[in-house]
């Protein structure tokens, strides 16, 4: 016999209580997306893996407000529509409070218009674009640099270092790579050095031999790459291959050890030259974090502990307006700086971080990267 509940107006009244109660304890639930599947998924595992460490201390530390982080996921596979799926997920059925993420640039640009009209705060630990932070969105933040500050670093070394007169610039097509290739080209060109090759090549493929057959009748001094490991690898590769000995230089997408499995063995890519921030992995602040990953038999490398970081800013600007009010915690973000994993972090009116730290990585011949000056 089922029994039927009449609702009086004092059970009304403790239905509502215990309502707002369960409310009021509810977690705080956090969007992670990225590349968790794909040839770029290294990323998507780095994301996931910093921002589960960070809410794991956070909540231990007593969370939010209160309220514990729940994280989310979120795969969009590096691809534009699939991640404007994945933003109104997180948007409309998993009821995020705010957003880690995206990464790759090309993801990040549709997905955040997602999250602005729904009002909800987003960090980008990876999408370097300018245009990610100069479109007049109010809650959107980066825990990286932007290309154009990149591309200076990139080409000054170039220039001073390498001390390069012949440089040929690739790029994989892409709002990141080709966005970044622009970028460190427009430098070069400021400083009197124009490239002798400008070309791009698509996402995906693997047989680059026509294209470097063109760079070798070049004989450049460098070859710039604007893009990930997926094509990087097998590009440098083939270029050893066929006897181009110029320096290889890319930007912050190759910052993975799987760029030497793509290129087949630490003999191809060692001496490839990159940029990228300051090694969080050296910092003071990140060492109890460090050892907690290693602990568990996971190197903290690439963008691990830009996620951490991550969510250390929205767990602080939310503890500091009182709950996850998007609004308040960019406002708030906007004026104070946050410490945390990667050291003290401040963000400028666009969302931009008010200090970038590019610099120039090598990678050996043990298949490691190392800062170099």
């Amino acid at each position: 016999m089922s029994m039927k509940l009449i609702r009086t107006p004092l059970s009304a009244l403790l239905i509502g209580c215990l309502g707002a109660a369960f409310s009021a304890h509810a977690d705080i639930v956090i969007g992670v997306a990225g590349p968790f599947s794909g040839p770029n998924a290294t990323y998507g595992d780095q994301y996931w893996r910093g921002a589960s460490q960070a809410a794991a201390d956070i909540n231990a530390a007593g969370g939010i407000k209160g309220e514990k982080i729940t994280l989310v996921q979120g795969d969009d596979a590096c691809e534009p529509k699939q991640a404007v799926a994945v933003a109104n997920r997180l948007v409309d059925q998993e009821h995020v409070k705010a957003v880690i993420g995206h990464f790759c640039s090309s993801s990040t640009m549709p997905a955040s218009e997602v999250y602005d009209e729904a009002g909800i705060i987003a960090i980008t630990p990876g999408s370097t674009n300018p245009q990610i932070t100069e479109r007049g969105q109010t809650a959107m933040f980066r825990m990286c640099g932007r290309d154009d500050q990149q591309g200076l670093i990139a080409s000054n070394y170039i220039i001073d270092k390498l001390k390069a007169k012949k440089v040929a610039i690739i790029h994989d097509k892409d709002t990141y790579g080709q966005g970044l290739a622009d970028a460190t080209k427009s430098e070069l060109n400021k400083r009197g050095v124009k490239e002798v090759m400008y070309e791009g090549l698509s996402r995906g493929e693997k047989d680059f031999n026509a294209l470097v057959t063109k760079i070798r009748s070049l004989d450049p001094d460098v070859v710039y790459f604007g893009g990930c490991h997926p094509e990087a690898g097998p590009l440098v590769r083939q270029m050893r291959e066929q006897g181009v000995t110029a320096k290889f230089f890319s930007g912050d997408c190759v910052v993975t050890s799987e760029l030497v499995t793509a290129a087949g063995g630490p003999q191809y890519t060692n001496g490839v030259l990159m940029t990228f921030g300051k090694d969080p992995r050296v910092i003071p602040e990140g060492k109890t974090v460090i050892e907690k990953f290693r602990a568990n038999k996971f190197e903290p490398e690439g963008y691990t502990l830009y996620s951490y970081a991550s969510v250390q800013a929205i767990a602080a600007a939310f503890n500091a307006v009182g709950g996850g009010d998007s609004a308040k915690a960019s406002a708030w973000l906007k004026a104070n700086s946050v410490d945390t994993v990667m050291g003290k972090k401040a963000w400028d009116s666009k969302g931009d971080l008010k200090v970038s730290d590019y610099v120039v990585y090598q990678w050996d011949d043990q298949g490691k990267y190392h800062e170099i000056p």
